[in-house]
């Protein structure tokens, strides 16, 4: 399914731009950050995410994620973010819509009555750095460890999966001890509780 077929099956007719990411679970966070230092990458001061996870009712984790919208609410820095991602390709490769919002339980209250539900919290420290078209986050999760996300945004006519297998083989030149997932932090989240981890 590409851009377009999420916009006709949703109604809208411009073509949306997809954010298009690689994740990867890290095996040593100093190597990581020496192997980002080699290659000109200065990482930001660290932000506290807090993020809650939304899911349309009627859908449950085990189901295809592929052209269902899931929500998110954000606040970082005293801000906060909604932001609604319809996977397209796979579940790091989504047509993204964000906006900034005053109120977050209000907004919390308003997802819920158009017909999503909470799912799982997700709190981490994030640090970030661009290169090139590339953006980097480097993020420590609460209870599932430490992560490298690598994130382009494409257009309609791109491959979201070539676009992944470019940033792929960008962190695999990295030569850090990394381990990709293709599951999203709610999800990873998610099976470490109920693993009891």
């Amino acid at each position: 399914m590409t851009s377009i077929d999420i916009a006709q099956t949703t109604g809208t007719t411009a073509v949306a731009a997809c954010e298009v990411e690689v994740k990867y679970q890290v095996g040593d966070l100093a190597a990581l950050e020496a192997a980002l230092a080699a290659h000109g990458v200065v990482l930001s001061a660290p932000v506290v995410q807090d993020d809650q996870a939304y899911a349309r009712v009627g859908w449950d984790y085990g189901q295809s994620k592929i052209g269902v919208p899931f929500a998110r609410l954000r606040t970082e820095r005293g801000r906060h973010l909604l932001t609604v991602k319809t996977p397209v390709a796979n579940e790091q490769s989504c047509v993204e819509h964000e906006t900034e919002v005053a109120d977050r339980e209000q907004m919390h209250a308003a997802i819920q009555q158009l017909g999503f539900y909470p799912t799982v919290r997700i709190r981490k420290t994030r640090r970030t750095a661009t290169l090139g078209l590339m953006s980097l986050c480097v993020d420590q999760v609460d209870g599932i460890g430490a992560f490298l996300e690598i994130e382009r945004i494409v257009d309609g006519g791109e491959s979201g999966e070539r676009v992944q297998a470019e940033l792929d083989r960008f962190a695999v030149a990295l030569g850090a001890p990394l381990r990709r997932t293709n599951e999203t932090y709610d999800s990873l989240i998610r099976a470490a509780r109920m693993a009891g981890v």
